[in-house]
């Protein structure tokens, strides 16, 4: 029998704040355990919470991207469960009212777009850490992450693979990351997932119990938990067998998922309307200002350089990666109208030096208009393109105040169109490669391009490569 997977996800998102979701406690990543904590996010009796206006500011910048519809009076809940890493003995959250409803994420999968609907997105604090690998018998509880604010993003039933699931993360990590949501860092866990995965027979509309793979914060591990959770569920429903609602632990190590514990419904939870914090309400200004003032986000960037400057999707999935690669080609191509030498420039040159250099692209020293002038000395045949992103650009990262015409004159390396020159060294390659001359005659016109390499060579990279091709072919005749 042919099964379908049935993934859902639920998506946690540390937020870029300073402070935590209802305290002024420190959020920086890596500090000593449990040294940013307070009476406030440890629960002592008679402390109150208060709202973090950013993290309210960045959900609704978050919802407004994915096209959510967002409620203008949300309120907040307390989620009561037991757990040595949840100090209050409750987690702050949002379940009768969540600040978004809706929206949707498109996915890439391979040629095709694939859109994943959005069940809601609502607000909440995080748990501290359990940490049982320092020693054999004991367990150690870091709570510097209690309190930290979250958003949880709860899609549909959607996806079917872990490749969407990968898709997926990806995108949304994009998306934080245009919009300072988050930094999106999963390796630091500020952007990790629960898997909702179940399978049933394909042309099954209903949906069989689920199970959740709790905290995978690695695509790789995701797929994993998927590819053997879902063999597992196939293998019980034919044996007769049916598969338990549970919460499981996924082990990298071994690639294997287990109990932690029955999954829970709501009523498990005993939500109720948290006491101490009053609704929120976000007028229609507040909503318009937000959105206005959201950035061009991935897709619609992706779809204006494939479509208005005709780069390949290869060229543009490069550029859209990250925000500050597009607003550097946007920036560049304000100088010049060649957009495809402008993407290579920066995916084969400016990228790499980033990376070896552990920079950002707005350091690189060469200002855009002389990267500019660059791909113009290219295009109008002055210099050849191993010159100019080779020996040229090199000399500009450390003379950035050079003119790349004057550089290419005192590096002698503009082209030469000097038929007379040309023809002498055209002769003089023919004249070396007899051999060659008769397969090109005999018809292997490939060789043109050996013939070429070589006059290159003679000429230190000066021959300008039209005229020489025509000489070349016509000596060859």
């Amino acid at each position: 029998m042919a099964y379908e997977t049935v993934i859902g996800l639920e998506v946690h998102v540390q937020l870029n704040t300073h402070s935590k979701a209802f305290c002024a406690d420190d959020t920086s990543f890596g500090g000593e355990p449990n040294t940013q904590v307070s009476v406030v996010s440890l629960g002592h009796p008679g402390t109150l919470p208060k709202a973090n206006g950013q993290q309210i500011a960045l959900a609704t910048r978050l919802g407004l991207a994915l096209g959510c519809k967002i409620n203008q009076r949300t309120t907040f809940d307390r989620k009561n469960y037991f757990y040595a890493d949840l100090p209050k003995g409750y987690q702050i959250t949002q379940d009768q009212r969540p600040i978004c409803v809706g929206g949707d994420l498109d996915i890439k999968m391979g040629d095709a777009w694939k859109s994943i609907r959005i069940h809601h997105i609502h607000m909440e604090e995080d748990a501290g850490k359990s940490i049982h690998t320092l020693a054999p018998k004991h367990s150690f509880i870091d709570l510097n992450r209690a309190g930290t604010p979250l958003l949880e993003i709860v899609t549909e039933p959607d996806l079917r693979s872990g490749e969407e699931v990968d898709a997926f993360m990806t995108a949304m990590r994009q998306l934080v990351r245009y919009l300072e949501v988050s930094d999106g860092n999963m390796e630091q866990g500020s952007l990790r997932c629960d898997v909702n995965i179940s399978v049933r027979p394909h042309g099954q509309t209903s949906y069989n119990d689920r199970c959740e793979v709790k905290n995978v914060n690695s695509m790789k591990f995701a797929r994993q938990a998927i590819d053997y959770e879902v063999k597992r569920q196939i293998k019980i429903m034919e044996n007769g067998g049916k598969v338990k609602q549970q919460t499981l632990n996924f082990d990298p190590n071994t690639g294997v998922t287990s109990p932690l514990r029955e999954k829970e419904d709501a009523h498990d939870y005993r939500y109720f309307p948290e006491p101490d914090l009053p609704p929120v309400v976000l007028s229609d200004a507040y909503l318009n200002n937000t959105n206005q003032a959201l950035p061009q986000l991935p897709k619609a960037a992706y779809n204006e350089l494939t479509q208005k400057y005709q780069l390949s999707d290869y060229d543009a999935s490069i550029l859209v990666e990250d925000r500050e690669t597009l607003l550097y080609f946007q920036g560049l191509i304000q100088h010049t109208s060649n957009y495809k030498a402008a993407a290579n420039l920066i995916i084969n040159r400016l990228l790499p030096w980033k990376q070896e250099n552990k920079s950002t692209l707005s350091t690189f020293p060469v200002p855009s208009t002389s990267l500019a002038a660059l791909i113009a000395l290219v295009e109008e045949g002055k210099v050849n393109s191993t010159a100019a992103y080779q020996n040229i650009l090199n000399a500009l990262i450390t003379k950035p105040d050079q003119a790349p015409l004057a550089l290419a004159q005192e590096m002698n390396l503009i082209q030469s169109a000097d038929s007379d020159f040309l023809s002498d060294l055209a002769k003089e390659v023919i004249a070396q490669f007899p051999d060659k001359v008769k397969e090109y005659q005999k018809g292997k016109k490939g060789l043109i391009g050996f013939f070429m390499g070589e006059l290159m060579k003679k000429s230190k990279g000066k021959a300008d490569p039209k005229a020489s091709t025509e000489i070349l072919q016509q000596l060859l005749k």
